[in-house]
């Protein structure tokens, strides 16, 4: 947003600042009168750019800036003193890695992390736009905030993240729940310090959503989850326009952090002592194409091996741009762990196209081959959508089959559900929900099949074991991750937490494994 935007949007809230949230019963009746386009547009205008399809396929490298010079403003370094902060988080790791900036910037305004929802003074809900169950799930979390906003009128409530970027959802939240306090994008969370002042100074609706990209801002404040694992964002934004995701228009265009960042950060945190980084980014191994010198995720990767740290991983993969250099370089082992995510969306050959995913299935298998010739015994996990429009069954068995020729270890499965902005939005979602369903329950049953089997191999192995912390099940037992991410629950003392382990495995199940502490085991890397 230019400062000519932002002057408009100022002289918006002046003119009429009690129109959106003064009197909360009249003001829903009032809003819900008036058309939501006619609502977007007297009010928030200047503010909010929702996506578009034409102006994102013709968007330019060049429009992206790198910024070394974020701070807090001086007036809402101290806001915060004896406030609480709460967000809630829907969605993938690149998700996480966001709401940790944010508690950072609210820490560095002085406020104090909560669990507790009644004990917040400011509410985020971080939301994710890839499936129609997030939706429902933070609609009905804002839903049940409504009594306690009432209760607590100074409780400031935000939006943000992927599903604030879509029309639909502004549309619905001005119409139907008009007590939210503010509503920004993913490509400006380094200004929800100045975004919770207008807010709290306001008495109108605060609204920021850019269709355009935001810059990098590479000093931004994370308050991360622990000190064993970290999230690394490697780069922002996918330019791959597959026909039924929405993520190049929430989230923008292929954007790569400079090497030397990603390689500090990295260094930053095996000298505070994290024992496991995962390089983040939508289309994490298109990472450096855009870059104005050749660099790519292999140089990348074959830089931090360099760095002590036991562990590196990345997320998420397109097979389009998984090269020959990366597969090269995670060959030579060391810290870099042979379990890779790689979505396949599908089996079927015809489907890959109508999705635009750019390969064949045939394309998809000699990749494999490449992979387990150069890691013989790499893990490979992937992602499937079933009942996507015009599907036949003939095709869905395409993806039966690929599943087992590949022998996934595990996968994520979904029923295709059409996203407000996609291409496929538009078209005929003609496959039966019974038929979905059908398809999705045989696709698991395989996909547990070949877990169990991946799973039974591990008894009477000995691995090693990044212990996390005390089972969610059973607070006696502890659990950590595998090098090729297999769960492993055993009993050990406390102790042994945030450390790699050595545990013999005496039973294997479906997701995870049961262990023993090898005697006398030390830390090992």
């Amino acid at each position: 947003m230019n400062e000519q935007q932002r002057k408009q949007a100022s002289q918006i809230k002046q003119v009429d600042p009690t129109d959106i949230k003064s009197d909360q019963d009249s003001n829903l009746e009032r809003i819900q009168s008036i058309d939501s386009d006619e609502l977007i547009g007297k009010y928030f205008q200047a503010t909010y750019e929702p996506p578009n399809m034409k102006k994102a396929k013709k968007r330019l490298k060049k429009d992206v800036d790198v910024h070394y010079d974020f701070s807090i403003p001086k007036e809402m370094q101290n806001i915060g003193k004896d406030k609480k902060f709460l967000i809630r988080t829907y969605g993938c790791q690149m998700n996480e890695h966001d709401t940790e900036v944010m508690a950072g910037l609210l820490t560095d305004m002085g406020y104090q992390s909560t669990d507790d929802t009644n004990e917040a003074d400011v509410i985020l809900l971080n939301t994710c736009a890839i499936r129609e169950n997030a939706e429902n799930k933070v609609f009905g979390e804002i839903g049940h905030l409504k009594p306690l906003k009432l209760e607590k009128p100074d409780l400031i409530i935000g939006v943000c993240g992927c599903m604030s970027q879509e029309e639909s959802v502004v549309n619905r939240i001005l119409q139907k729940h008009h007590f939210i306090d503010m509503i920004f994008g993913t490509h400006n969370i380094h200004r929800l310090p100045s975004l919770l002042k207008e807010a709290m100074f306001s008495k109108a609706m605060v609204m920021e959503v850019w269709s355009k990209e935001g810059d990098i801002i590479e000093n931004l404040p994370k308050v991360r989850k622990g000190k064993i694992k970290g999230w690394v964002n490697i780069m922002y934004g996918c330019d791959k326009f597959c026909t039924y995701c929405i993520v190049p228009y929430t989230r923008g265009k292929e954007r790569s952090r400079m090497p030397e960042d990603i390689i500090q950060e990295v260094r930053q945190l095996a000298a505070a002592g994290y024992k496991e980084i995962t390089l983040l980014g939508q289309n994490v191994n298109a990472y450096g194409k855009d870059l104005e010198f050749e660099y790519g995720l292999g140089q990348l990767m074959e830089e931090i091996s360099k760095i002590d740290i036991p562990r590196v991983r990345f997320t998420t993969s397109h097979p389009r741009d998984f090269d020959d250099r990366l597969i090269e370089v995670l060959a030579q082992g060391g810290n870099l762990l042979d379990h890779i995510h790689l979505p396949v969306q599908s089996g079927s050959s015809e489907v890959l196209r109508v999705m635009a995913r750019r390969y064949t299935r045939e394309e998809y298998l000699v990749l494999v081959d490449k992979i387990r010739k150069a890691m013989p015994n790499a893990t490979l996990t992937t992602d499937i959508i079933v009942g996507f429009p015009n599907e036949t069954d003939e095709q869905f068995e395409d993806t039966m089959t690929l599943m087992e020729e590949v022998g996934f270890e595990s996968a994520y499965t979904y029923i295709y559900s059409p996203r407000e902005g996609t291409p496929s939005a538009k078209w005929e979602d003609n496959i039966p929900m019974e038929v979905k369903k059908e398809r999705l329950q045989r696709l698991n049953a395989l996909v547990n099949k070949q877990s169990a089997e991946a799973m039974k191999k591990y008894e009477g192995q000995t691995v090693k074991v990044l212990v996390e912390g005390e089972s969610k099940k059973n607070p006696d037992v502890l659990s950590g991750y595998t090098e090729r991410n297999k769960l492993v629950n055993f009993k050990a003392p406390n102790s042994v937490i945030g450390k790699i382990i050595e545990v013999k495995i005496i039973k294997a199940k479906t997701w995870s494994l049961d262990g023993e502490l090898v005697e006398k085991a030390v830390e090992v890397n």
